[in-house]
């Protein structure tokens, strides 16, 4: 759908509904695509456990997952500025991940599903820079950063929530995880037509931000933008993946395993519903947002972990409002500190030390969890807490642009 460049400079309106059909579009591909790696992340802890792995393996295991699904995706955000192939970058990891999902039905052991839970992650870090950075294009058509991101993460969110129940539904009549992963085929081609639709529609996405001003303060990543990257790799180290705490609900009987993906379901509901709240929040009020909901989130692993059915089911629910958080906020309160033209840099290298913090927190939790519950939850209590610090600097010196100007071209 090629349309003049002059359109963008001279007519908002037309600019701004050309966005958020973008926006829009990919958040359709993007619910396909949470519905099909979600929904296996939803049953892997117990699927894990049931070829024997222990809770160390399962956190050893996911955690790597994690930090080859954020450690790569700084590699894959420079090669995405140097060549400016958005496109081809994102589809390469869309077609390894949504592949490597259904192939877990072939697995019989837990080194072997090991590999495809792995080689699902590095898709996924692929992919997610030159996506990111397709979508800040449109923010500044369509009200802030945190609006437009927080659009596509609960359309992401709400594929993670229908993951899950189908996870339920199929265990519930076949009681095989290995049909319910064969099942996810299906989302994980809708996904991949999808993906090629959006590239059909708009070959160049960089096109929706022509005719606005560029933000040309920094040259480089900023102060700020470290400090940040600080605390959100100490978020990161306390925030266990959901892997685990499905392992600690079916290794402690505390519900049927379909309960464990429903659980699941609900997180993801959550997360999707706060990804919207949040993110209008976040343009709103700025960096404040992040620093309560912070302090808030860290209130998971002692419900989870210590909490009655009831309990550990609010406590699933914050842990999933947590994660919408995160991955709202995050790239939404990172774009306004670096240049465009090194935007999807920063997305990877601010995504790789999470991540590389995310796997390191995993093992440490896990390696807790098998001897001490108590450690375990003061862990991840302690290490989120320490990160507000942290937040309320970045507050206090953040730039006063999360509210995106109205188009000075108009």
């Amino acid at each position: 759908m090629a349309i003049p460049n002059q359109t963008f400079a001279k007519r908002k309106e037309p600019g701004s509904r050309l966005a958020m059909r973008f926006v829009l579009l990919i958040g359709v591909l993007s619910f396909f695509a949470d519905l099909t790696h979600e929904g296996s992340r939803s049953i892997l802890g117990p699927f894990l456990a049931s070829m024997q792995a222990s809770a160390f393996v399962v956190g050893v295991v996911t955690g790597f997952g994690e930090l080859a699904g954020y450690g790569l995706r700084y590699f894959s955000g420079r090669f995405a500025d140097a060549t400016g192939r958005f496109w081809p970058t994102a589809i390469t990891g869309y077609v390894i991940q949504m592949s490597a999902v259904p192939m877990l039905a072939l697995t019989h052991n837990w080194q072997s599903a090991a590999v495809f839970i792995i080689l699902e992650r590095i898709g996924r870090a692929i992919r997610m820079p030159p996506r990111d950075v397709m979508l800040s294009y449109a923010a500044k058509h369509i009200g802030g950063y945190g609006w437009t991101f927080g659009i596509h993460e609960a359309c992401d969110q709400f594929g993670a929530m229908f993951g899950p129940l189908l996870m339920a539904i199929v265990l519930t009549h076949y009681g095989s995880y290995r049909m319910a992963f064969a099942v996810l085929l299906v989302p994980a081609a809708l996904n991949l037509i999808f993906v090629l639709i959006a590239r059909l529609i708009y070959p160049r996405p960089q096109e929706l931000d022509e005719g606005l001003a560029q933000d040309a303060r920094n040259r480089g990543f900023s102060r700020t933008f470290w400090i940040y990257l600080m605390g959100a790799c100490l978020v990161a180290m306390g925030f266990a993946d959901y892997p685990l705490l499905a392992y600690h609900f079916a290794h402690t009987d505390a519900m049927p395993s379909q309960w464990i993906a429903i659980f699941y379901s609900v997180a993801m509901a959550v997360s999707g519903g706060s990804s919207l709240l949040f993110g209008r929040l976040f343009d709103r009020f700025g960096f404040r947002v992040l620093v309560v909901l912070t302090l808030f989130a860290s209130l998971f692993a002692p419900l989870v972990f210590l909490g009655s059915f009831k309990l550990a089911l609010l406590g699933a629910a914050i842990w999933g409002m947590g994660m919408g958080v995160h991955e709202s906020i995050i790239p939404a309160a990172v774009t306004p500190l670096v240049p465009s033209e090194h935007r999807a840099a920063a997305f990877g290298l601010f995504t790789a030390g999470y991540g590389i913090f995310w796997f390191i927190g995993s093992a440490v939790i896990g390696f807790l969890y098998d001897r001490s519950i108590t450690g375990t939850i003061a862990f991840c209590v302690v290490t989120q807490l320490l990160a507000i610090p942290l937040f309320i600097w970045v507050w206090r010196h953040y730039p006063s642009v999360s509210q995106i100007p109205e188009d000075k071209a108009a």
